[in-house]
């Protein structure tokens, strides 16, 4: 007769004689103390903006605008923490709010401050839309601010095109730009001439000359071509004592120089 070994329960052993629970548990501690310690902890608190290259924006609107991106909501509990500052979006928003500012650049100094960098643009000529408003444009042809024209010497665009404006939109593109950034310097370098004023149209681009004499041009062409074409039109054919007398030259058509008396 077979004897029955009496059934022993087993026991199982406590979680906590586990080697890989207690490593489990110390990884997930160690994680979450460097999350809470990038996320709350006081010292990468942002508490500082240092703010270059400002000269006629506010600094104090400047820093609103950047403590706005700089507070952060992480599972509902807010934070300053200079780790998860969004650097492209402040920057997105401080061009977008400031359109004078053609450059912008924001730098983390660890552990609580941060750095703007900025270029504000610069007024190279005044552009106007027909009989409405008047903005400075910069070199990049942007406009950038809405100003009364009367006592600025710059010279003055008008524009009659179909187009669309708003200040930080680029209303000249760089051939255009280019163009008359030539006609500027040719005519006063070449012929004693200097614009008064440039009149924009589709296919036309009208100079109002200080010697009170309209000058057409292609904007769709080479104009350095064309302003070469007018010196030697001066040199060859119309000498200075004759320009008071012109009504217009135009340029537009090829090779050919149109001219009329008044």
């Amino acid at each position: 007769m077979r004897v029955r070994k009496p059934y022993r329960v087993k026991r199982k052993k406590s979680v906590f004689k586990n080697r890989f629970f207690w490593l489990m548990f110390f990884v997930l501690l160690f994680s979450g103390a460097i999350v809470y310690g990038i996320t709350f902890a006081s010292f990468v608190q942002i508490k500082k903006i240092h703010i270059y290259g400002a000269e006629s924006i506010k600094r104090e609107e400047i820093e609103d605008l950047v403590w706005e991106g700089v507070d952060q909501k992480i599972l509902l509990f807010p934070t300053k923490s200079i780790f998860f500052t969004n650097n492209q979006k402040i920057e997105e928003n401080l061009s977008k709010k400031f359109p004078k500012i053609s450059q912008v650049n924001l730098k983390r100094q660890i552990p609580d401050s941060v750095v703007i960098e900025m270029k504000e643009r610069k007024p190279l000529y005044v552009f106007c839309k027909d009989s409405g408003p008047c903005f400075y444009l910069d070199e990049r042809g942007v406009i950038f601010e809405e100003i009364f024209p009367d006592a600025i010497s710059l010279l003055r665009i008008k524009d009659m095109r179909n187009l669309e404006v708003k200040l930080g939109s680029k209303v000249a593109e760089d051939q255009l730009l280019n163009g008359i950034k030539t006609i500027e310097s040719k005519l006063k370098e070449k012929t004693e001439l200097s614009p008064q004023e440039i009149i924009l149209f589709e296919e036309k681009m009208e100079v109002q000359t200080s010697q009170n004499f309209l000058i057409y041009f292609n904007p769709k062409e080479d104009i350095e071509k064309q302003v070469q074409k007018l010196i030697l039109t001066f040199e060859n054919e119309i000498p200075q004592e004759k320009r008071e007398n012109l009504d217009y030259i135009d340029l537009r058509f090829g090779d050919k120089v149109y001219y009329k008396y008044k």
